[in-house]
């Protein structure tokens, strides 16, 4: 039997969100009068919270006001790995890795599914040593430069778990032969912890915590 353990990212395997702070790192490297349009951003972020626009839509408004239209995918790539190498000195929790240490060891095969950009949570992941990653996608133009718009949906939600199913599919994963752990610290998260034959929830926020103890699901507090 082949095992999985699917860690969600932000404030699961990191102390706190990394959307915005990467938006900052990058913004001040590359163009820091971007970030005088900080209040653009927290517009777009009060747009959201009234249901004014979806959370898609809001990270492309927030990559393109910071970032730019168009990066190329070697800036990208900088950015993102100088971002990676700070979270994992300081932002990563202790119990995560200890934990991530763990199932290696154990033999799971570790998965990272997270609703942030692959082409930064990636660059986290290799530093703690993920085997793969399901993550939000950037559009590419004709000339490989990354865009401000999403590819394909959001991975958060059930549309995460729905992205797990089709990697896994692509890498020829029969979940009748599998056993999963789920870690996540969201409720939104809820259908990958239902589908997972262990639930853990970690440092979870008050309607997580209500439905893990209605489920019986594990509570794990990392921070």
């Amino acid at each position: 039997m082949q095992h999985l353990a699917i860690y969600d990212m932000d404030k699961t395997i990191t102390a706190t969100p990394t959307w915005t702070r990467f938006l900052v790192h990058a913004a001040r490297a590359r163009a820091p009068w971007r970030l005088a349009l900080m209040p653009a951003v927290g517009v777009a972020g009060l747009g959201h919270l009234l249901k004014l626009i979806d959370r898609s839509r809001l990270k492309q408004i927030s990559q393109r006001l910071l970032l730019g239209h168009a990066l190329t995918a070697s800036d990208v790539e900088a950015v993102a790995a100088r971002f990676a190498d700070a979270e994992f000195a300081t932002g990563v929790l202790q119990g995560a890795r200890d934990r991530i240490e763990a199932d290696r060891a154990a033999g799971y095969r570790l998965v990272m599914a997270t609703a942030s950009h692959g082409y930064y949570a990636s660059a986290i992941a290799r530093l703690l040593e993920f085997d793969d990653v399901v993550a939000t996608q950037a559009k590419r133009d004709a000339q490989g430069r990354v865009l401000s718009l999403i590819e394909g949906d959001n991975c958060y939600g059930p549309v995460k778990l729905r992205m797990i199913e089709n990697w896994m599919a692509q890498s020829g994963i029969d979940r009748a032969g599998l056993h999963v752990r789920a870690y996540s610290d969201h409720v939104s998260d809820a259908p990958l912890l239902e589908w997972a034959d262990e639930a853990f929830a970690v440092n979870a926020h008050g309607p997580l915590r209500i439905l893990a103890r209605a489920r019986g699901w594990t509570e794990l507090d990392w921070r």
